[in-house]
Order: structure tokens, then sequence, then C-alpha cells
């Protein structure tokens, strides 16, 4: 039978003999690209080629990406281990060009790969097409030999595909493959269009088109090619199977969950095993790719995951943390094609230990909870926001959790009153935050921009400035005039001072106009307003006066090094402790710095002195 691995070699190497440049997969969190979550796509790393924004060596490329959905508007975790082809993490083969063949080849290869080297029988094979698109049509009747009948046009965007609302977009071309009358299921377009029977291996993308606001296409300049077939399905399809999780990759996966749990990996228990192997690759690679769990954006997104699967682990009677177990597995599985997987084993064993060690306790009790309060409710009945709420918020189970497990008992969560109960949380938490001394209310520092437009910053290029004073507030309120001994906040057109940003403290300094002068101590940025924090030392100031403004050099030039040492640090821990190594925050100030970093364990005594020789090198 050939295998996962093989079925990826063959892709490649099919495209690599007709003149394509094989690409690294890119990692999962995305380079380009600051409105997604995680890379979910082949195209993701090739998207501003396809804008003509940047040019590399080739015009042709092949991949096998790694890709997760979970989380954000890409998200497939709550579909995971029911359905036969739903993922947080799988493998997009693509082939791409970039300007260079268009509609003809791309068929061409698509269907020599499919039918010469994968050996499908063309005769179970289907098309779609944009019911416009007559050329993609006639291409496939002329080479492939395809009648009218398993040529199928489709008028809805199933068939046209878009990069968003505006911007490069163009007809597609899906191959299905048929099964056969014993599966139920219709063919695309139809009402029975989402059985199991025609199942779609590939789809290809012709980009032609530039889309405009006003919804007018015109034809590009460079017309590109972006295709993606999912390794999981295409290996299920060659491998006789309609389900992904009957691979050679994930059987290896499900038996090693049930060898570390004693639970017969094909029998009732066998949802468990399938969403443990399906997460156990989405927060393997997560982890490789430098995230690590916490509770925020991306690292929030693989602690549920990781959590999710846990619960499985439970549900099979795992008393003890197994995730780490099958880590070996996946890496004799996946490692000689993904080589970090392999470099960052250790960290993801370590990581998924503590995880799981960390979780195990509120586990049980949060389950505990979750049972007593739907033991009192009827099946098909809501369980309330509050509740779910508490179990996020006390025992640390993220809401689709809580949502996997009323599932099982044929009910749901009162979604709208978890959210409520957030907001809830989250204004007491805004209201602590004003009493701890934030005395403007933020919308000010809207309106002050709304009138006299952004501070400038000039200080990259000098230490001094002049500038003219268009606010000056006591106490969150504006006034006129300041004098000796109150403290203010100022704003100017423009200033020499930084503010504090990323780490790195405010400047200090000094405003005065005349003879009369502010002592500044700190400065903050809102709504692109730049505010001077100090005091009144000497005489009065008023409101839309000419001022000095003199930043402290000394003070500027010692955060300048810390900044710059940080730097330096960074690249040393990742050099001495592993590429995982990411800033998660940091402090610059004059004669001191903090950097905060994730890592799964505390340093030893000679891993801080090999960062402190290899900083002390790089020097």
């Amino acid at each position: 039978m050939v295998s996962v691995n093989d079925i990826r070699s063959t892709f490649l190497d099919f495209f690599e003999k007709n003149n394509h440049t094989v690409v690294d997969s890119s990692p999962l969190v995305p380079r380009n690209d600051p409105t997604l979550m995680f890379t979910n796509s082949g195209m993701v790393q090739f998207k501003n080629q396809f804008l003509g924004q940047e040019i590399r060596s080739y015009n042709r490329a092949t991949t096998a990406q790694k890709c997760v959905r979970a989380g954000g508007k890409h998200n497939d975790l709550d579909n995971v281990g029911y359905t036969a082809r739903h993922h947080t993490f799988f493998e997009m083969l693509g082939n791409f060009s970039f300007g260079d063949y268009f509609k003809e080849e791309a068929i061409i290869y698509a269907w020599d790969l499919i039918t010469k080297e994968f050996g499908i029988d063309k005769n179970r094979l289907y098309v779609t097409v944009y019911h416009t698109d007559d050329e993609a049509a006639n291409i496939w009747k002329k080479y492939a030999g395809l009648s009218d009948d398993r040529i199928i046009r489709i008028a809805t965007d199933d068939n046209f595909w878009r990069m968003g609302p505006t911007g490069p977009c163009g007809p597609c071309t899906e191959i299905f493959y048929d099964h056969g009358e014993s599966v139920f299921g219709g063919p695309p377009g139809s009402p029975e269009e989402d059985g199991d029977r025609f199942i779609e291996i590939w789809n290809v993308v012709f980009m032609q088109n530039e889309q405009f606001s006003d919804g007018s296409l015109k034809p590009l300049k460079m017309q590109s090619i972006d295709t993606g077939m999912g390794l999981e399905r295409i290996a299920a399809l060659l491998q006789g199977s309609h389900d992904n999780y009957d691979t050679d990759l994930m059987r290896d996966l499900i038996e090693a969950s049930a060898q570390a749990t004693g639970v017969d990996p094909y029998g009732d228990q066998n949802l468990h095993h399938r969403v443990i192997a399906d997460h156990l690759r989405s927060t393997s690679f997560l982890i490789s790719d430098g995230i690590l769990p916490s509770n925020e954006g991306r690292g929030y997104v693989l602690r549920r995951i990781m959590r999710r699967a846990m619960r499985h682990a439970h549900l099979l009677g795992a008393k003890d943390p197994i995730m780490h177990q099958l880590v070996p597995a996946l890496v004799s599985q996946m490692g000689q094609a993904y080589p970090e997987l392999g470099h960052a084993q250790s960290l993801i064993e370590e990581s998924l230990l503590l995880e799981e060690t960390r979780f195990k306790t509120t586990l049980d009790r949060g389950l505990k909870l979750l049972d007593e309060e739907a033991g009192v409710l009827a099946s098909g009945a809501t369980l309330s926001g509050k509740t779910a709420f508490k179990l996020y918020d006390t025992f640390g189970f993220p809401l689709d959790l809580t949502q996997d497990a009323l599932r099982e008992k044929g009910m749901d969560v009162d979604v709208d009153g978890f959210n409520n109960a957030m907001s809830e949380q989250k204004a007491k938490a805004r209201a602590a935050w004003v009493g701890s001394g934030e005395v403007a209310d933020e919308g000010i520092w809207f309106d002050i921009a709304d009138k006299h437009g952004t501070t400038d910053f000039l200080g990259y290029d000098t230490h001094t400035s002049e500038g003219q004073i268009l606010a000056l507030l006591q106490d969150g309120n504006i006034v006129n005039k300041v004098s000796e001994g109150d403290d203010v906040m100022v704003v100017l057109n423009q200033t020499p001072f930084y503010a504090e940003s990323g780490g790195q403290i405010a400047d200090n300094g000094s405003i005065t106009v005349e003879k009369n002068e502010i002592t500044i101590t700190d400065v903050k940025k809102k709504a692109g307003v730049f505010i001077h924090i100090g005091r009144v030392v000497f005489g009065e100031i008023s409101n839309g006066s000419s001022a000095e403004l003199s930043v402290n050099t000394e003070m500027r030039s010692g955060i300048c090094n810390s900044h710059t040492a940080t730097h330096l640090l960074n690249e040393a821990l990742r050099s001495k402790l592993g590429q995982h190594i990411a800033q998660r925050g940091s402090l610059n100030a004059e004669n001191r710095l903090r950097f905060d970093f994730s890592h799964s364990k505390s340093m030893t005594q000679s891993e801080l002195r090999n960062v402190e020789l290899e900083v002390n090198n790089l020097i």
C-alpha cells in the first residue's frame, strides 16, 4: 500500500520534474499576513508574489504546506473526530505559477498526476468549472476526453475564488472522485452534494481578474495559478477509504493512543482516539514553530486544543498524562518531511507533560461540576452561560471544551450568556484599571486627535525641538493654564520625546516656555497623540504657547543600549535553548532591562552561563 509519505514525495517530485521549484513549508505563524491567526493554505506564503509586490528567483513553485484551522474565521475544531475529513492540522499540496503557465498547462498537470502518477481510474473522475468558463470546459474535453455530463458548471462562489473584497480573483475548477453507488451522495451542485459519494480532491484557481470596490472586474496583467490538494484526502482515496483517519499515518497515531490508554483503537471509543491523534499533530507542530500555551492569542488556541485532547484522554480512562508519550510516533511518521519536528521533540514532550499535569487537577473538578449541572438538565437543554463562564474562569475550561462535553450528552451552551459574563468581567477589569491612576477618559485623546491631528515624532533625528502646546490637562480635564506645583498632561503638535512602547520606557526631560518650565517624567501614546506627563516647576504656562522641548540625552542613551541588548539576548537564547524561543515582553530602562520569553522549564546555571558568554561574544 502506498504511504502518506510516498504520496507527498510523488506530488513534489512530479512538479520538480516539470520545472517547479520545491519550496519548504512556511511556518504556521504567517510571516506576511497579520490578518491570519495561522497559515491555512498553500498560497499564504506566496501572497505578495500573486499581488506583484515581491519577486523571487522562480516563477513556478510546488509545496507541501503545513496548515492549522482552529480559531478565528477558519475553525474546524468543533467537528474534529466526529467527521471523516475535519482536522485542526492538515497538509496542503500545491503547485503555483506566477505569470508563467495558465489554464491549459495547469489542467494537463493535474490530470496527468492524478491518472498517470497516482493511477486513479479516470472513469471515476468528475470536474466542476465556473458556469461562464468555457475555456476551462473545452480544455477538459480536449485533453481529458471528459463528456459534458462529467463537466459540471457551477454558478456560485464555490467555483469563483477571491483573495478579498478587492484584489486578485478568478474562476476555479475542482476535481471530484466518485466512490460509487454504495456510498450516499450526489454530484456537486445537486441537493445531495454533501454526501460522501463525490469527494473533492483538487482545486485549481485561475487568477485572471482584479476586482475593484465597485464590484467590477478587469483582466490581470500577470495571470497566475494557485492549486490545493489535501494530502489526507488523496491519501485516504489511494489507500481505499473515504475516511482520512483510516490512512497509515493517522492509524499509527490512533494505535499509539490505544497503547498508551489500553483501550481498543477501533471499538466504541474510536472517537476519542481520533481527536487525540489529530490534536497531537496540531499541538506538536505549533510548538515546533515557537508557539507555547498561554492565555491569549495563538498560545490560547494551542491551549484549547491541548485541553480538548486531554479531556478525551480522560474519557479513555487515562489517570496519568499520556499526550507526551505519543510524540515519538508522530516524529517517526513526519520527522523526515518536517525536520523541525524532530529538532523540537524534547520541547514538545516537555510542554505537553507540563500542560497536562497542570490541567489534571482542575479537569477532574471541572468535569464534576459540569456533570452535576448537566445532571439536572433534560436532554436537549441548554447549560447557562454563567456556569460555562465559571468553568472557564475557575477551572480553565475553554468554551469549546464545555460545548464538546455537552455535545455527547445531547446538550448545548448559552453562548450569548457566556459572552455577557465575559464582558462583565472585562468591564470590572477596566474599572479597576481606571481606579489605578489612569485619570483621563480614553475618548478625550481621540477628540484631540480629531481636532488637531496626531503628534509628529521627531525623536529619531533630534533630542530637542520647538512645539506648540495644543492641550493642557489636569485630572482628566482640559484647562487653559497651569501653575507652579500643578501636575499636568501636555499635548503638542510635535515632539522629540519617545513614548512608552514595546517594552521601552519613555524619555524624560523638560518643556519650557520662556522662563517657565515643566519637568517631564513620562510619555504615553493614545490615538496617535503623545501625552507628556509632568509637573510645573516654575512659573505659569498657557495653552497655545510656543515651547522648547528637550530630552534627557543621558537617559536616552542608556535606554538605547538596553534596547540593543535585548536583541542580542534574544539571539543568544535562540542559539542556546532552541529556535522556539520568542520574545513575550521586555522592559528597556536606562540602567537595566527585562526580557520575557517562554520556555518549558527553568534555565540551568550552565545554560545561564552559556547565554551570558554568547551575548558578550556578540558585543
